[in-house]
């Protein structure tokens, strides 16, 4: 049934008013009369009109401070204004108030029927007006986050919740569930948007590089510093300076980080000079912080700095429900996507759906690529996934060979190294790790010997 159209009549004539009120009502209209602005401001508050005729001259509330009134308590209300005593100053002070219209008394049935109409089009026009500014306001306002689950919504709330302030961010989540994305618009949102937005990966650089990289050097600070080199901690001034991995910063970086985070200072290498650094930190790591500052593998007092505000990317086995909408962005994203992209049939979502994405939103984003490869500009079928369905089985309850993830890990690396007869560089590869890292993971576990390394092709 459609919704009728109300009208609020105000006039302190009682004749007037039936004869306005029976007219508009035989034209189909809901009129609601008062007959001074008091009785008009309480009917309003009850119940919302889509336009109000209001009588200028009135004993007690004149029209004219009714009509700011009631703006006030709906702005979206088309507002006519009546009068026998027409006056330009009126007039004029009534449409910056935001009256749409004035007309004199008497007032002619067939011009107050074009004027509603009118009245009625405007409204029509500002409400769509204002849905498509609104529904462009939430498609813009988190362009990097894909998804409508619960847990992603909780997400863009944290991100307005901290974006405008100052704080320092920790973000935490496995690799690939886009801890940078996240990031990013938390800057975009901040008012440090117009500022810088670097990024710096602490598991990309080895120790000296890593220092040199983040606070720059002075010419002469070591052996071919023939120039000085400004770090990323000064060329992110006045914006944000996104440390990922930071769990992979060494102890004596730091050191130095903190107390960039402590005091707002730094020095360059091989200076003896303090800059100061006008910066927002975000920091990211797939690591548990907390549980590394308990085993002194991370200092606690830098970890208690950066968690500030902690968001947690959940991974994409946990938010299933936003798989379909990741897909379709990809396809419809995708450089090598035909126009339009090409449909995902019933069974292949399934079988995203199915599948357990240990490589997060990163991986499902390489499958959709492939698929748009192999699938031609035909419907993606689940063959042209290449998924296997339920790869990771949840393990049952009550299951007793349940092992923590690290002695499952240590294993595994075991199992390659022996399998590749040591060498370093082709088990990296087959981990899908860098070297450097797994280094570090064989140190961790225990795994070096002292036998000469073998990284050979």
């Amino acid at each position: 049934m459609e919704k009728p159209i109300k009208i609020l009549l105000v006039d302190d004539e009682a004749d007037f008013r039936a004869i306005i009120s029976d007219h508009l009502e035989e034209k189909g209209y809901q009129v609601s009369s008062a007959g001074s602005g008091q009785e008009a401001i309480s009917v309003a508050q009850e119940q919302d009109f889509d336009v109000a005729l209001l009588d200028v001259k009135m004993p007690g509330m004149d029209g004219v401070e009714l009509l700011r009134t009631l703006k006030e308590i709906d702005p979206s209300v088309e507002v006519i204004m009546l009068t026998g005593h027409a006056t330009i100053e009126t007039a004029v002070q009534s449409i910056k108030l935001g009256a749409l219209d004035y007309l004199s008394k008497p007032v002619r049935l067939s011009e107050l029927e074009v004027t509603i109409a009118k009245a009625l089009e405007v409204r029509h026009l500002r409400r769509q007006t204002f849905q498509l500014r609104e529904r462009l306001r939430q498609k813009e306002t988190f362009p990097e986050i894909i998804g409508k689950s619960r847990k992603i919504l909780a997400i863009q709330q944290q991100i307005e919740q901290v974006a405008q302030t100052d704080a320092t961010v920790l973000i935490e989540g496995e690799s690939g569930v886009g801890k940078e994305l996240v990031a990013r618009a938390v800057h975009r949102f901040s008012k440090r948007a117009d500022g810088p937005f670097i990024v710096l990966n602490c598991g990309a650089l080895q120790e000296s590089l890593l220092e040199n990289e983040l606070f720059g050097h002075e010419r002469g600070a070591f052996t071919g510093a023939t120039t000085e080199k400004r770090g990323l901690v000064e060329v992110a001034d006045g914006g944000t300076l996104f440390v990922d991995e930071v769990a992979e910063m060494s102890l004596t970086c730091q050191t130095r980080f903190l107390r960039i985070l402590e005091t707002g200072e730094y020095r360059r290498l091989g200076s003896t000079k303090d800059l100061k650094a006008d910066l927002r930190i975000i920091a990211a790591t797939n690591k548990k912080l907390a549980e590394r500052a308990k085993q002194a593998r991370f200092r606690e007092d830098l970890f208690y700095r950066l968690n500030v505000f902690r968001i947690v990317v959940p991974p994409l086995r946990e938010r299933k429900e936003d798989i379909p909408f990741l897909a379709g962005h990809f396809l419809a994203n995708s450089e090598i996507s035909p126009t339009p992209p090409p449909v995902v049939t019933p069974e292949a979502v399934e079988a995203l759906m199915d599948y357990s994405w240990p490589g997060n939103v990163r991986e499902l984003a390489n499958v959709i690529e492939r698929a748009l490869i192999v699938s031609q500009g035909l419907p993606i079928r689940p063959e042209h996934l290449n998924l296997t369905p339920r790869e990771f089985p949840l393990i049952a309850s009550g299951e007793k060979d349940i092992r923590p993830l690290e002695q499952v890990e240590r294993e595994h690396i075991q199992k390659v190294l022996a399998a590749v007869s040591g060498n370093k560089r082709r088990a990296s590869r087959i981990l899908g790790i860098s070297l450097r890292n797994l280094y570090r993971k064989l140190e961790h576990y225990g795994l070096t010997d002292s036998e000469p390394l073998k990284t050979a092709l």
